[in-house]
């Protein structure tokens, strides 16, 4: 699709990057059931783990261009063609109200299909998880409730007393 603009470097990015993470599973995989001695299987090791060096650089030197020459179209949403993806925004505007969701989803359903349907680019989110309010204190509360229930104290005694007997 010749209008399409994908940050192609940025999904060769991911993708590098993630094959650089195999490579510790690889590496276990390999010197897994070796006896002891010395191990000229490990010399495969190279083949991978050398390069990996090199494609890192590259992906970092990748993304140091990419973002030193990356522009950002402050008004873009103003444009006519992305008009309707504030729909969304409008049925939750109508959820809030108290109209129930089904209800809200197919009055801005039909105001898009009679052609009357409006839209406002102000969006001020503040429920729970969005920009505005992402409760990073509830979510490390709940957190440390949880690790609490793992009691790892009491473990890491239990093992201390088992070696010393």
């Amino acid at each position: 699709m010749p209008h399409k603009k994908n940050p192609d470097v940025f999904e060769l990015i991911r993708s590098h990057c993630n094959r650089i993470k195999a490579l510790p599973n690889e590496i276990m995989l390999m010197t897994t059931n070796l006896p002891s001695g010395y191990h000229r299987d490990l010399q495969l090791l190279k083949e991978h783990l050398f390069p990996a060096f090199k494609t890192l650089k590259d992906c970092l030197a990748m993304a140091q261009l990419m973002l030193s020459s990356i522009s950002i179209k402050e008004d873009i949403l103003g444009d006519e063609k992305y008009r309707y993806l504030f729909s969304v925004e409008e049925v939750n505007k109508l959820v809030l109200q108290g109209i129930p969701f089904r209800d809200a989803y197919k009055q801005v359903g039909a105001a898009i299909e009679a052609g009357t349907f409006t839209n406002s680019t102000n969006i001020h989110h503040v429920h729970e998880g969005s920009i505005g309010n992402l409760c990073n204190d509830k979510i490390q509360g709940m957190m440390q409730q949880t690790l609490v229930k793992f009691e790892f104290g009491k473990v890491h005694t239990a093992i201390h007393a088992l070696l010393k007997s």
